[in-house]
């Protein structure tokens, strides 16, 4: 490993105590122009590079309980910056003063890194076996693509990883994310703009200004109510639920205009993935829509009533679309990138260790249905004992509050030492074991609460090409 001591050879640092302590590593404090919160003086820090060159930081408590916890960065995480090993620095500071090991790297690429972190993360153990001793429990965790990315890991490599803690994580994987926000577009476009080519549906070549084109056409479809019922039935199509937006009310069940508009508000960020570097990363398309039935699709999608109901009022008839949708000709994948995103990541759900998943009900990058998903996979391998399912009823992406992190961490803490669930993750236990730590720390409690919620599985749940690859 090419290694340095924080302080020896990190000059963007710009105070370091030469106080050698357990570990033999130094405690620092955060430069003061870097942006990032000070580090707790408590810990020691060290930080070093990955034969890859990719950069890992490890904070040690001053009495530590056997855990580490192995952070993921989400979609965008890479290259310069500073490595993360927590979602914030509150949050950092309660787990050092509980106990908790810290650790994670950064890739030296931006984007969908997720081929690079399951190398580097499982080599980031290792530097904390010879650093600290060797952990009672290794628990991958992450935000986003780095939830993903920590479910991946406990797949893929048992033997370092204990458990998971996958935050609002694209669990289900890119393969069914990706051809969910195809089925979205390939929707709005042709309905709304079929010989516009800007709206590139795969094999993007210029992602700048296929989002600009995007959110062009939209706002021009939002003033008709012919447009507003497209976006309802291409954002249904992609299971973008009705209350997305964080700081607003939940819409009233009978009001199809602040419904739809939730849709609208969120259909750039919810269908409209950034589709260049992924296709980049796989060596081209990895999604398809052959054989799709959009018909069935509106039907499964738990908001049709919404649709038709826009239609009718638009004076449109949702038969001649839905027929035109199925004429039209479709988007076929190549093989080799489809086996890419399998590989990095689609999980099959096979589970080596305990696994407790979070989602924001009201979140669309991820939608809730990867939770679904992904827990079908677990019981169709008999696993389902290992896995637990945590909601919180707001919208957002990754808006969990600090206290609702420790929470979290603790509950699963708590599994791997009692080898249990017990009733652990009821949301009234939850909440009240979230309400004890802020009542008890400097950690925020937010808004809202831990729910008990039934998503439906994504509509689009396939790992690969119907007949050529595991499911």
């Amino acid at each position: 490993m090419f290694r340095t001591r924080l302080g020896l050879a990190t000059t963007a640092l710009a105070t370091v105590a030469a106080c050698s302590l357990a570990g033999s590593a130094f405690a620092a404090t955060a430069p003061a122009d870097s942006g990032s919160a000070a580090i707790v003086e408590t810990s020691d820090i060290d930080r070093g590079s990955l034969p890859s060159g990719a950069r890992y930081m490890i904070r040690e408590p001053q009495r530590w309980n056997g855990t580490v916890l192995v952070w993921s960065p989400g979609f965008g995480g890479g290259g310069g910056g500073e490595v993360a090993v927590t979602p914030s620095e509150p949050v950092a500071t309660w787990l050092l003063d509980h106990g908790y090991a810290l650790a994670g790297s950064q890739p030296t690429t931006q984007g969908w890194a997720v081929e690079d972190l399951l190398r580097e993360q499982e080599e980031v153990t290792d530097v904390v076996a010879r650093e600290l001793g060797r952990p009672q429990h290794v628990v991958a965790w992450g935000n986003s693509m780095g939830g993903l990315t920590s479910a991946a890991l406990l797949e893929a490599h048992p033997d370092s990883f204990d458990a998971a803690l996958p935050m609002c994580g694209s669990i289900a994987g890119a393969v069914p994310m990706l051809n969910q926000s195809l089925d979205a577009t390939f929707v709005f476009k042709t309905l709304l703009a079929p010989d516009d080519d800007r709206l590139e549906l795969t094999d993007v070549q210029d992602e700048v200004g296929r989002q600009a084109a995007f959110a062009e056409v939209l706002e021009k479809a939002q003033r008709t109510p012919e447009g507003r019922a497209r976006i309802s039935l291409a954002a249904s199509i992609a299971q973008i639920p009705t209350w997305t937006q964080v700081d607003t009310s939940r819409p009233a069940r009978g009001d199809l205009a602040a419904q739809q508009h939730q849709q609208y508000a969120a259909f750039l960020w919810g269908a409209v993935s950034p589709r260049q570097p992924l296709e980049e990363r796989a060596g081209g398309n990895f999604s398809w829509n052959t054989g799709v039935d959009y018909a069935r699709q509106l039907a499964g999608s738990g908001t049709s009533t919404l649709v038709r109901r826009l239609y009718a009022e638009a004076g449109l008839d949702l038969r001649d679309e839905l027929a035109l949708l199925a004429a039209a000709p479709r988007v076929s994948a190549d093989p080799d990138a489809v086996d890419y995103m399998q590989r990095n990541a689609t999980p099959t759900g096979e589970l080596n260790g305990p696994i407790l998943s979070v989602h924001e009900a009201g979140d669309t990058a991820p939608t809730v249905g990867h939770a679904r998903t992904f827990a079908d996979r677990v019981h169709r391998h008999r696993d389902g004992a290992l896995l637990r399912r945590a909601f919180v009823d707001r919208p957002g992406h990754c808006d969990y509050s600090d206290a609702e992190i420790a929470a979290l961490v603790s509950t699963l803490q708590d599994r791997l030492a009692s080898g249990r669930w017990g009733s652990s993750t009821q949301p009234g236990n939850l909440d009240r074991l979230a309400d004890r730590i802020a009542g008890s720390s400097d950690l925020n409690r937010g808004t809202g609460h831990f729910d008990t919620v039934h998503p439906r599985a994504m509509l689009r749940p396939e790992r690969g090409l119907p007949g050529g690859g595991a499911r």
